[in-house]
């Protein structure tokens, strides 16, 4: 029996097939056209040989870097920066009667109400209220801009130091250091774009505080002390560098083929190019610790040949904090040493714990301030100096103040930043604020509009939604900028 001629055409000749089994057989296309996409998206995947490479803003900028002068414990608004005369009218009634209702403190032992307990002068030609505890910054005057009416959503120094750092207040958040290292990378490849130049008290909240939480690794803080070897094996050991230079090779070798066969792991990514960086250090580091090249007269500034140690160890801070900025590190954060009895935490004997507070950072601060104006760097470097919360107007006990996260005080200068200002306000007794009242996410918004960066923009997608610093909050304190 023959076979029709055209029956094997017809058994091999294509069929049409319904839409499923169509998006069936395809499925290798689509999710090549999703990929490219998402490629392309730094948000997802656009991931560079080196996360710290320098990237540009996206839109002009007025700073390249930010120093962060952290006063860990709280500062009372009340006698530094916020002049009350209505604290001194009623010094030592009972703050139910004359201010009101109270809300509820961390330790609730409201005592009366608590005067300024240093005197206030105005300051520069702007004016600014200054007290007796700040008379280097007074000078200074004129660069800052200071904003009375911050407030916090946390009480406590845990939350509120994680919620002043990441714009969260629970623990794993990405840092404002990390996020800006994200977004715009660094301009020197020897050091990291984060440094936290920690002088000797590490914050409620840990290291947490300088983490990277979900974006890569590569982001987070590095610790340096203020001293020669700033960290532990910076100096090399091996006795020669080529001998080391080979032992390197070596491990990075072995590093590939591992990353080969875990199809490109950004987090041994990370680990390989932190090797790197800590190779490069061991040349850096050195150079940036060696003072011999600063002048005797900017060491004096500095406070470096103060009476007191901590104002040596926090101005040691201070000078090494303009010269990363010299060498183009992004982010860069002091935090205060210790042994000024509980940080800037004085729930007792305030007016001794903040006079060596101020002892320790006044001097320093205010050479900072002057020497990156000189060098022509204040222009490009935005300095911010701020606890996470404020302190009460009335005591807790007899002579400390209880915190008041309702409305503190925080100020800001250089890179782009208009100096002689003062914006916001708190009550007659400087307790909750009521003019202009900003919060942590608007402080967040406009450091990062300030370096070129919209924050409404600059996201990273995990758990299945577009992270950013300031979540869904935030406005730029336009009334400050340049």
């Amino acid at each position: 029996m023959t076979t029709p001629r055209n029956t094997h055409c017809r058994r091999f000749a294509p069929q049409p097939i319904g839409r499923r089994e169509m998006l069936r057989q395809c499925a290798n296309g689509f999710g090549a056209i999703a990929l490219s996409a998402l490629l392309s998206d730094r948000s997802f995947g656009a991931a560079r040989s080196d996360p710290w490479a320098a990237k540009l803003p996206q839109f002009p900028a007025k700073a390249r870097n930010v120093i962060f002068l952290y006063m860990d414990g709280g500062p009372s608004q009340v006698d530094t920066f916020d002049y009350k005369p209505m604290l001194e009218k009623y010094d030592g009634q009972d703050p139910r009667k004359v201010i009101g209702e109270l809300a509820p403190t961390q330790f609730d032992a409201i005592g009366k109400v608590l005067k300024n307990q240093w005197p206030f002068k105005r300051h520069g030609e702007c004016g600014h209220w200054i007290s007796s505890l700040f008379p280097h910054v007074a000078e200074v005057a004129d660069e800052l801009a200071i904003i009375k009416s911050m407030t916090s959503r946390f009480s406590e120094h845990t939350s509120a130091n994680y919620f002043l750092h990441t714009g969260n207040g629970f623990q794993g958040r990405p840092s404002m250091g990390a996020w800006l290292g994200y977004g715009l990378g660094s301009e020197n490849q020897e050091l990291p774009g984060f440094v936290v130049l920690n002088g000797g008290l590490i914050p409620p909240g840990g290291l947490d505080c300088f983490g990277a939480g979900f974006l890569p690794a590569a982001y987070q803080g590095s610790i340096f002390l203020p001293r020669g070897e700033p960290m532990a094996n910076i100096k090399r050991a091996e006795p020669s560098e080529t001998l080391q230079t080979n032992k390197l090779d070596l491990i990075r070798q072995l590093d590939e083929e591992t990353l080969a066969g875990l199809a490109g792991d950004p987090q041994i990514e990370a680990a390989i190019q932190n090797y790197e960086t800590a190779f490069r250090m061991q040349t850096s580091v050195p150079g940036l610790m060696d003072m011999s090249n600063e002048s005797k007269t900017v060491q004096r500034m500095y406070g470096l040949e103060s009476d007191f140690e901590n104002t040596r160890t926090f101005g040691l801070q201070c000078l090494l904090a303009r010269r990363l900025v010299e060498r183009g590190v992004r982010f860069i954060e002091l935090t205060c040493p210790g042994g000024n009895g509980d940080r800037w935490d004085q729930h007792s004997n305030l007016v001794d714990g903040h006079n060596k507070n101020c002892l320790t950072v006044d001097q320093p601060i205010a050479a900072l301030i002057k020497d990156l104006r000189q060098t022509g760097l204040l222009d490009s470097t935005l300095v911010i100096w701020m606890g996470e919360f404020g302190r009460t107007p009335f005591a807790q006990g007899s002579n400390g103040r209880d915190h008041n996260p309702f409305g503190f005080t925080m100020w800001m200068a250089g890179g782009g930043v208009k100096g002689g200002v003062s914006l916001g306000a708190t009550d007659e007794w400087g307790y909750k604020a009521v003019e202009h009242r900003l919060e942590i996410y608007d402080l967040h918004a406009t450091m990062l509009h300030l370096l070129g960066i919209d924050h409404t923009q600059s996201t990273f997608r995990f758990s299945g939604r577009d992270m950013r610093l300031t979540d869904v909050h935030g406005h730029v304190i336009k009334e400050v900028l340049a």
